[in-house]
């Protein structure tokens, strides 16, 4: 078995979905099975992850919930939808884990697919560690996301902590990130904070030195400014300017203070960035295009992408989707909205994470 084989559809319910998707897929009966489904499904997961399992023969299966879920060239969005993917993978080319399945086995795990639930404490931390587990360093995929319970599939279906997939290095994978916002000029550095509050900035009140980045007519309507600009924590060491978006969640005009939505150090880098959709379709083309480039002809993908990206940032429901598929052509592909991006050893908010199975 050397080829991808993928399928996604909207029901009226569950097993509508189910029943489309089986048909698509054909008894497949080896390989690694993801699959995301819409909010309004949540209650049935198990049923459909037990439905899927009989109908195609494939046992191991990983995934979660999304606000919107994310097929080639589609976006399932507040309907019952179901998004299923089977990856051509021997089975001692992956392991699927999660909190209940005891320890990992032996052998040597070079990248993970992860799924996490947004409610776990230090779900950063978590990351961070299970990084530490691969050999490449690098995890990709994101935090569940839905407006209630959220649940995530790791063979069984579960809540909390982390769940997903760990692949052997005999996988080819390439992956990269996509932000959706454009840096603004300059850098600055946090000389007095507390918690997520940033008093001064290379010496100078903080919202005096943010109103000069950001300019004269945003600075008029600072409610009206928050709703564009937010705050970048540049990545130490990275190469490609990665840098982690963190929401602008307070403004003190009186003081000259700001929040964001993480906590600072004194020294540590920071730099202002704008909501801009020219710049999140262009570079989501670059790091497309750099990918296919890497892997020519690939036999599947994976797309997580953040909640407030998809149509809000593209304009139209399946822009993004489109997007990828324009560059990357008519490839598996599967994937969800995520409330809160993963890639490499970190946490991510308004960016996508594409990666291609070679």
């Amino acid at each position: 078995m050397s080829a991808f084989r993928y399928a996604h559809a909207r029901g009226a319910n569950w097993r509508d979905c189910v029943a489309a998707c089986s048909e698509q897929l054909g008894a497949i009966g080896a390989g690694l099975g993801f699959v995301y489904f819409t909010e309004s499904l949540v209650a049935d997961a198990g049923r459909i992850v037990a439905a899927l399992r009989e109908r195609t023969g494939v046992h191991d299966w990983i995934g979660t919930v999304g606000i919107g879920i994310l097929a080639t060239g589609a976006e399932y969005l507040d309907e019952p939808a179901l998004a299923t993917m089977v990856a051509a993978l021997p089975n001692d080319a992956y392991q699927v884990f999660s909190g209940r399945s005891g320890p990992l086995r032996g052998g040597e795990a070079y990248f993970g697919v992860i799924h996490a639930d947004p409610n776990t404490p230090d779900v950063a931390g978590l990351i961070a560690d299970m990084s530490t587990k691969v050999t490449s360093g690098y995890l990709v995929g994101g935090l569940s996301s839905a407006r209630e319970k959220s649940v995530q599939v790791a063979n069984d279906v579960l809540s909390g902590g982390l769940s997903g997939a760990l692949l052997a290095a005999s996988v080819g994978v390439r992956t990269r990130l996509t932000q959706g916002y454009a840096a603004l000029p300059g850098r600055y550095r946090i000389t007095a904070g507390e918690a997520n509050v940033i008093a001064t900035l290379d010496g100078r009140p903080a919202l005096e030195v943010m109103k000069a980045a950001i300019g004269e007519v945003l600075s008029r309507d600072l409610r009206r400014a928050a709703q564009f600009i937010q705050v970048g924590l540049p990545v130490s060491g990275s190469d490609t300017g990665d840098y982690l978006v963190r929401n602008l969640i307070g403004i003190d005009p009186q003081n000259g203070l700001i929040a964001i939505g993480d906590s600072v150090e004194s020294g540590a880098e920071l730099i202002f960035c704008k909501r801009d959709a020219a710049s999140a379709r262009t570079d989501l083309e670059r790091i497309a295009a750099a990918l296919k480039a890497d892997v020519p002809a690939p036999r599947g993908a994976l797309y997580f992408s953040c909640i407030g990206r998809g149509e809000h940032m593209f304009g139209a429901r399946g822009a993004e989707l489109g997007i990828v598929r324009e560059v990357i052509g008519d490839v598996p592909l599967v994937g969800f909205f995520c409330g809160g991006e993963i890639s490499h050893d970190r946490l991510y908010g308004y960016t996508g994470v594409l990666t291609l199975f070679s």
